[in-house]
């Protein structure tokens, strides 16, 4: 499994905003590229935002972000042009545990 993790910086009169494009558009619009398998949305207090999306695999994910990534960075980018700092991680799973 393969999770690409976007974090995000916002500032206060873009809260309400980014949280609503996030849960309203751009998130459904990543998963309904039909790469990733599931996403969440989680916060760190005030501003500070963690999205994840997993995918399956390496090759998908560079499918996705070959295909789809333009696109939806840029429309991001129109509701956004400012306020909002991202930065980007590609974690790879070395192992996984199941709990109890």
């Amino acid at each position: 499994m393969v999770t690409y993790e976007v974090t995000a910086v916002v500032d206060a009169g873009s809260v309400s905003a980014y949280e609503r494009y996030m849960r309203e558009r751009h998130i459904p619009d990543l998963l309904t590229t039909g790469h990733f398998v599931s996403a969440s949305f989680a916060t760190a207090g005030p501003g500070r935002y963690r999205i994840r999306y997993e995918v399956p695999t390496r090759e998908a994910l560079d499918a996705y972000l070959r295909d789809h990534a333009t696109r939806l960075r840029a429309d991001f980018a129109s509701h956004f042009p400012s306020g909002v700092e991202l930065s980007r991680e590609i974690w790879t799973t070395l192992e996984a545990w199941p709990g109890p």
